[in-house]
């Protein structure tokens, strides 16, 4: 009977400590889970905080003409993303200004690049105009395209 009696105090003791060993696990478990929440929530706000700031950061790189200018100067893509970022209550004057030189400059190049032999010579000193264009946007300065520019203007003023 001692034998039976001894083995049950030990199966109490046993389990005494299994819920005691229990317990500080759901304690530390609890502790682990607050720290997590807290550690969450600081990342979530540092999270907004970027995500504002970057925000900011974008309206203000959009709404400068410059870089829908030198967009434009990009492919006919980059002509098209520079009218779509250049349109609505978006509209900057330098940005129209580069959309209209391209367009012209790019049709321009287009037309007289069939006329045989004298569209490769026409074709080069286009390539020297988009340059001095590109040079003006990048500057951040309304460059007319010598000779052809302000008839650029005047024709497509209406983008």
């Amino acid at each position: 009977m001692s034998d039976e009696k001894s083995l049950s105090d030990d199966l109490d003791d046993m389990l005494g400590s299994a819920k005691e060993g229990a317990k500080k696990a759901a304690d530390k478990a609890g502790e682990f889970a607050e720290e997590a929440k807290e550690k969450a929530k600081d990342f979530a706000n540092e999270a907004k905080e970027a995500a504002s700031e970057f925000a900011g950061d974008a309206k203000e790189i959009l709404s400068d003409g410059k870089n829908v200018a030198i967009i434009a100067h990009i492919t006919i893509i980059g002509w098209v993303i520079a009218l779509v970022m250049n349109s609505g209550d978006k509209k900057t004057e330098l940005g129209s200004f580069y959309i209209r030189q391209m367009l012209g400059l790019g049709l321009c190049s287009l037309i007289l690049s069939f006329i045989p032999a004298i569209g490769w010579i026409i074709s080069l000193v286009f390539v020297v105009l988009w340059i001095i264009s590109l040079i003006g946007s990048l500057s951040g300065e309304k460059k007319l395209t010598p000779v052809l520019g302000q008839y650029f203007q005047d024709w497509f003023k209406s983008l």
